[in-house]
């Protein structure tokens, strides 16, 4: 028998706002442990919470960029469990009357688009975290550092759309650019500002009824996620074939084995007892507030790819490549604005740029290149008044000394060599001195030619117009 997955993912996406969703605490990461908490966020008795209008202008957008329709009025819920990153003994979040419903997302798969369902979008707190370890007398411990408590959070709920692991990794993938275009999370999946479960069931092809679900949890990273999920379909199916029957309950990936074990049974949602948050009011949100959100979205990834391809004649993975992140796309379009040949400068973000930010670890918007630099340095390229290997150089150059490429230029002495009489002479000298490869070339041995170039190149130190060069070695060598 042939069996399908059927896969919804819940995306927890931590807002970029300087403070906490119902109080003034920092944001901020990597603070010292529990040094960024007040008597709000710790649940202390006859405290109020109050709701941060940033934090919810932030879910707005998202909301907005996923198609999704806004309820003009939602309700805050508590979410009641135990659990010692919890210091409430609940989490203030949303349930059957959440901020946003019914959107969609395209996600680009096997050379086709997928039209992927968002059931819901709603606003929440996030917990703390627990800290485990061992001591020297391997004797467990676990610490609590509640400074992520209370940090705004939007959980994204998709509608078991998903067929398989690759669809898992590229839904989630156009989820995270929307939200870093949007600039409302940062993406980062090592920190936690951007996680993911999974729900995932198996049922044969041709079957309407959903399978028994798993949930999946502990998942930071794309290649986690993919290996989580290909594992636990395999799993199910496995139990499937053999007769048994897949249990309801949560699992955890253990990315060193590669495998989910069990954590414990999945809850629902009558085991966290919600009832509205006595005390916040329910959230309204005018026609005209959301009128403005949508008048400020961004062009999103998606459309700029296409875009990039039918405006500027680009491969589309270039597109891709360029567009995966707004600084890299704004660069890019920028620079093609000054310097009018799209592949060119597709070819120069994509290998010397991104070889450079990968090589130490940076990003884009942290470097001092600019649109005008690059710009300069090609149409010195065109202009012949460098080659391109020395081009490389002065991009390096410019790269870690922000410098603009005709100064470094002057300062190196890297001008080009494009003088016909001093290339001449240095060509004579070269085929003088050898005077038996002339010979061989002269009898047919072609491939001397490049030896020939090479010559001239490394006499000049790199400087010479390879152009030029060509050129005038051809009409010596054919007299």
């Amino acid at each position: 028998m042939r069996y399908e997955a059927v896969i919804g993912l819940e995306v927890h996406a931590q807002l970029l706002t300087e403070s906490k969703v119902f109080c003034g605490c920092s944001t901020q990461f990597g603070a010292e442990p529990n040094t960024q908490v007040c008597p709000v966020c710790l649940g202390m008795p006859g405290v109020l919470p109050a709701l941060n209008r940033r934090a919810v202008e932030f879910a707005l957008r998202m909301a907005r960029a996923t198609n999704c329709r806004i309820n003009h009025k939602s309700v805050f819920a508590r979410k009641n469990y135990f659990y010692p990153d919890l210091p409430k003994g609940f989490q203030i979040s949303q349930y059957d009357r959440p901020l946003a419903e019914n959107g969609h997302i395209e996600i680009d798969i096997d050379g086709g688009a997928r039209h992927i369902g968002i059931t819901r979008i709603h606003m929440e707190e996030d917990a703390g975290k627990l800290l485990h370890g061992e001591t020297r007398e391997d004797e467990g411990y676990s610490f609590v550092d509640l400074n992520r408590t209370g940090v705004p959070l939007i959980e994204i709920v998709s509608e078991p759309d998903i067929r398989s692991a690759e669809e898992a990794s590229a839904y989630l993938k156009g989820l995270r650019d929307i939200l870093v275009y949007l600039e409302i999370c940062d993406g980062n999946m090592e920190q936690g500002s951007f996680r993911c479960d999974a729900n995932v069931s198996v049922r044969p092809e041709g079957e309407t009824r959903l399978g028994t679900k798993a949930e999946l949890k502990n998942m930071n990273s794309f290649k986690f996620i993919r290996d989580g999920l290909e594992y636990e379909i395999g799993r199910q199916i496995a139990l499937l074939e053999e007769g048994g029957s897949v249990a309801q309950e949560t699992r955890l990936f253990d990315p060193s084995r590669g495998i989910t074990v069990s954590m414990r049974s999945k809850e629902e949602a009558h085991d966290y007892r919600y009832f509205p948050e006595p005390d916040l009011l329910p959230l309204q949100v005018e026609e005209s507030w959301i009128e403005e959100i949508d008048g400020k979205l961004p062009e999103l990834p998606r459309a700029k790819r296409e875009r990039f391809v039918r405006e500027y004649a680009i491969p589309a993975y270039d597109a891709g490549v360029l567009t995966a992140s707004k600084a890299l796309a704004d660069l890019y379009e920028d620079s093609v604005r000054l310097h009018p040949n799209p592949k060119t400068v597709s070819n120069w973000v994509m290998g010397e740029l991104l070889r450079l930010l990968k090589s130490d670890n940076r990003d884009v918007k942290d470097i001092a290149i600019t649109p005008e630099t690059l710009a300069e340095l090609l149409n010195m390229v065109d202009s012949g008044k460098i080659n391109t290997k020395t081009a490389k150089e002065v991009f390096e150059g410019m790269y870690v000394s922000g410098k603009a490429p005709g100064s470094i230029v002057e300062e190196k002495g890297l001008i080009q060599i494009s003088d016909e009489d001093a290339l001449s002479k240095t060509i004579e000298e070269i085929l003088q001195a050898n005077q038996e490869s002339v010979e061989q070339y002269m009898a047919g041995k072609e491939k001397l030619f490049g030896f020939f170039v090479g010559q001239v190149m490394k006499a000049t130190k790199g400087k010479a117009n390879p152009r030029m060069v060509n050129m005038l070695l051809k009409e010596r060598l054919s007299q």
